[in-house]
């Protein structure tokens, strides 16, 4: 395994559609793993949800996060980003985006259409750890 890396290392890994996970953390400690749709921006991740979900809720408590994205076939990139989250307003255009690349051209317009998704999710990295098994699956 290749460790070390950085997201610029992994190719198109963060251009893909896959599903995320985000940690956050409840009130007793206990990490919450939340399937999630995430775009890379800015080098960060930005991820979508209702202010009323217990994503924000627990985020509005306690700003810390991971967001781990991977692939399931070889090389198996990954990414985990972990650190403090800004919590600010997810403008329309935005979830749209999300929509569409998770849902493709008119089941992404007609979700966003339809959304509550109100709140942006922002995770710069405070610490990144990147891999895959490029070594171990040769081309």
């Amino acid at each position: 395994m290749r460790k070390g890396l950085r997201p610029a290392d992994l190719g198109d890994l963060l251009e893909l559609s896959l599903v995320a996970v985000l940690a956050t953390y409840r009130s007793n400690g206990d990490v919450l793993l939340s399937p999630v749709w995430h775009r890379w921006r800015h080098g960060g991740f930005d991820v979508v949800t209702s202010r009323d979900d217990v994503k924000a809720r627990h985020l509005r408590r306690d700003p810390r996060a991971t967001v781990l994205v991977y692939e399931h076939v070889p090389p198996y990139r990954g990414l985990e980003v972990r650190g403090r989250v800004v919590l600010g307003h997810a403008r329309p255009e935005v979830v749209r985006e999300l929509a569409v690349r998770y849902l493709g051209a008119e089941r992404g317009e007609a979700y966003a259409a339809g959304a509550t998704d109100d709140t942006l999710i922002r995770l710069e990295p405070g610490r990144v750890r990147a891999w895959d098994f490029a070594d171990d699956f040769p081309q």
